[in-house]
């Protein structure tokens, strides 16, 4: 399988907002998430677009990640279910990357996502980086690309990989 990983930026903060799509949303700072609970996120998020780095991870390894004071683990609630997150990762100095981003699957479709990430460009650009990132591939949802590049993000860089185990 041919995996094309692509790598966005942006260099200032964007002049637009995003409206609310609904109420019953809220987006909440999760202060030290417990390893299930982060592992359940993980899944619900990521297990439609083979999202498999951090379940290779030993639960240490992960807890240094996830708790560690320059990691944010953002959840967006709606009616008060977990609906998708994202986690911001600033401890590149003056940069902050959307290590991880998404929806679940029952979630998808309702401008949502649009919503979440302008919360997180918002949420990242509050603490001053000289850039935001992220990147995304072709294994990830159809419409992820497009979605970062119209709340503002610009491609700088794009790799090429086989990948002859998919399933691992």
């Amino acid at each position: 399988m041919h995996v094309t990983t692509t790598y966005l930026q942006m260099l200032a903060r964007p002049a637009r907002e995003v409206a609310v799509p609904r109420n019953g949303l809220v987006v909440l700072f999760a202060e030290r998430p417990t390893i299930d609970y982060y592992r359940f996120l993980y899944d619900i998020v990521g297990r439609h677009w083979q999202w498999i780095d951090r379940k290779k991870l030993s639960d240490a390894e992960l807890s240094a990640i996830i708790h560690d004071p320059l990691v944010e683990v953002n959840v967006l609630f709606v009616d008060g279910v977990p609906a998708g997150y994202v986690e911001l990762d600033r401890r590149v100095p003056g940069q902050i990357e959307l290590a991880y981003f998404g929806l679940a699957p029952e979630f998808i479709g309702q401008g949502l996502g649009k919503y979440l990430l302008g919360w997180a460009v918002e949420k990242a650009w509050s603490f001053g980086p000289e850039r935001v990132w992220v990147h995304t591939c072709t294994l990830d949802h159809p419409a992820a690309l497009g979605h970062y590049e119209k709340a503002g993000f610009v491609i700088y860089k794009e790799s090429y990989r086989c990948d002859p185990h998919p399933d691992d």
